[in-house]
């Protein structure tokens, strides 16, 4: 696909693959997501596209939208029901049926779930400047206009930033001694 993301208004936006299964030169083209070889009568599911759903994954649930629905045959019978996903950042997925709810575009938890997956990450802030801005205050009124904000080092606590899925979303504090060395 186009590697365009979406929010709650544009979700509906997206282009889709619909009316035959897809071929690996579809996927190269990025027309569609998947195409699936070594299957037997396949066929589009009848789903109405896009369609929001909530995906889960590895115990955790994504915001999502299917852009592509197929049935396949595997060779022991076994029936393989796939969807081809777009995530608000852009990026795609594969899943089955079985992995997916199919919600309204105004589902509280499926926009709750968009929001954090595009919400901007600000590394330079701490967990207190982060406080003050969810409570309406300047973080920036209460440093001395002569004082750098980047300068001031808390002793006694060094932020320490873990990254998940690649951006830092989780900020905590490590207590150490002054001469004691922090490893990013």
């Amino acid at each position: 696909m186009d590697g365009r993301g979406f929010d709650a208004d544009t979700w509906d936006t997206l282009k889709v693959w619909t009316g035959a299964c897809a071929t690996p030169h579809d996927v190269d083209a990025g027309a569609a997501i998947f195409a699936l070889g070594d299957t037997q009568n396949g066929h589009p599911l009848d789903w109405m596209l896009p369609q929001p759903v909530i995906w889960r994954h590895e115990d955790e649930e994504f915001a999502a939208v299917v852009v592509q629905a197929e049935s396949h045959e595997a060779e022991g019978g076994e029936v393989l029901e796939m969807l081809g996903l777009v995530l608000p950042s852009g990026k795609t997925a594969v899943a089955f049926t079985e992995d997916v709810d199919e919600v309204d575009a105004v589902d509280p938890d499926w926009i709750a779930l968009i929001e954090v997956e595009t919400a901007p990450v600000d590394d330079d802030l701490g967990e207190d400047e982060e406080a003050m801005l969810a409570a309406g205050e300047d973080p920036d009124a209460a440093w001395d206009s002569d004082e750098d904000p980047d300068d001031a080092v808390d002793e006694d606590e060094v932020a320490t930033v873990h990254e998940v899925r690649g951006e830092a979303d989780a900020v905590h504090k490590a207590d150490r001694t002054t001469d004691e060395e922090i490893e990013p």
